[in-house]
């Protein structure tokens, strides 16, 4: 039996305004487990073809404040693989106050008529320690929406 994994997206676009940080969507572990990111998605939605290109992160975050449901609109985790079990997890996209204390991990310039999904080889995959979690943030030079999406299992 495959070993359960969920996924979490924004369910909503995200708006970025020009040149301000936000934080798109985030996953917090459990306090008892960590976990493992197997993908990533993110897609933007850019209106016009002059629009710069937008500066997208994976970061690694604690959540020593700010963690998914403050200062954020919470999403719920699906699962989408193995036997039904409670994830114990805790996500949220459109974070208003910045989560602290974030790391970069992985970024990635994407023009804001673009879209990119990468599944991290299981060789790769990134961890969390118990309680903690990923965010991705982007910041763009121009007005644009986007979307992202997050796929991982405890561990």
């Amino acid at each position: 039996m495959p070993v359960p994994q969920y996924q979490i997206s924004c369910g909503a676009d995200v708006a970025l305004s020009a040149a301000t940080l936000k934080y798109v969507l985030g996953w917090k572990a459990g306090t008892s487990f960590s976990l493992e990111l197997l993908a990533l998605g993110f897609q933007l939605f850019g209106t016009s073809p002059t629009n710069e290109p937008v500066l997208v992160e994976l970061c690694y975050v604690t959540f020593a404040t700010n963690a998914p449901g403050t200062a954020s609109t919470s999403v719920t985790p699906q699962q989408y693989t193995g036997r039904v079990t409670t994830h114990g997890t805790t996500a949220a996209r459109d974070w208003s106050s910045a989560p602290t204390t974030v790391t970069a991990i992985r970024e990635w310039s994407l023009h804001p008529q673009q879209a990119r999904d990468e599944w991290i080889p299981l060789d790769s995959t990134w961890d969390t320690a118990l309680g903690e979690g990923f965010i991705v943030r982007a910041t763009a030079p121009n007005a644009v929406d986007c979307r992202a999406t997050m796929a991982g299992r405890r561990c």
